[in-house]
């Protein structure tokens, strides 16, 4: 028997049309939601009015795909809130630069932290700098948490996957970073899974507005980059409604759409393999 997610993969694979509601019309709804949550990026005060408008039961289930840390003022605030309610992260390539940075024995990398300062944990250091105990605890905190997660129909990672890796060979590294040779993808890599990605910002794809979530071919991007100026959405989705909320860090505005409103389609051109002229020898690309 077909599953539902293989007839949703049928139907953008084939027609190229969006289904009428949501990806997995076909699942009925259970007392118990299921919430996905974008990159946070420190941005905790939109995040405490996010949880407000979600207003998640003792019985959800409440994932976060990475990228709770770095750019925003708040990390170390996102991290408490995350750890104390209970909550599910995986580890994006903000966190995996973090742990890098700070090695089990209680070294420091001193490359890996110059890295991860420059692209963005400086702002997440300075969160830290009147509670350095809490930091280190944090970064064995975010040692133990999955770079994946299976919930059956959805499979959850920060990134996406390397399509010409098996499951079971993939390396952290594409889980944390991939991105075009995953959103190139010409067909689902699994069959009854969609694959639900933060990472890479919805409005950096072609004809995709601030908001707006990115449907590809068997995978669904949500990273609405709470912390760029051109945005600021910070986004949830209910998988079993397939709602979207959504709270701006900066206009504070809070909406709930369904799903069907802010999804927009992505088709990549096709690569040219080989170059259709020859260039001058003093030309550089």
């Amino acid at each position: 028997m077909e599953s539902p997610i293989f007839d949703f993969i049928i139907d953008i694979t084939f027609s190229g049309q969006p289904m009428a509601n949501s990806p997995l019309t076909s699942i009925p709804s259970t007392p118990t939601r299921r919430w996905v949550i974008s990159d946070v990026h420190g941005q905790y005060n939109t995040l405490v009015q996010l949880l407000a408008l979600m207003s998640p039961t003792s019985s959800d289930e409440v994932y976060f795909v990475g990228d709770l840390i770095d750019r925003g003022a708040d990390s170390r605030k996102v991290v408490k809130l995350v750890r104390e309610e209970g909550y599910t992260t995986l580890v994006g390539n903000h966190e995996q630069m973090m742990i890098e940075s700070f090695h089990a024995d209680g070294e420091v990398s001193v490359y890996d932290l110059h890295a991860w300062m420059a692209n963005g944990g400086d702002s997440t250091f300075e969160s830290y700098q009147q509670d350095l105990e809490s930091l280190w605890q944090d970064v064995n905190w975010f040692r133990k948490q999955p770079y994946s997660l299976d919930l059956d129909d959805i499979w959850l990672v920060h990134a996406g996957v390397n399509p010409a890796v098996a499951l079971g060979e993939q390396v952290a590294d594409d889980l944390c970073w991939i991105r075009d040779d995953f959103h190139r993808i010409e067909h689902p890599y699994f069959e009854d899974k969609l694959i639900v990605i933060g990472h890479t910002i919805t409005f950096t794809f072609p004809q995709v507005n601030p908001g707006e979530l990115v449907q590809g071919v068997g995978w669904l991007g949500i990273d609405t980059g709470a912390y760029h100026p051109r945005s600021g959405w910070l986004t949830a989705i209910d998988l079993n409604q397939w709602e979207v909320y959504q709270c701006n860090v900066h206009t504070k505005e809070s909406r709930i759409r369904p799903y069907a409103e802010l999804e927009q389609q992505y088709a990549p051109r096709k690569r040219v393999t080989k170059c259709p002229v020859t260039w001058p020898f003093w030309f550089s690309a």
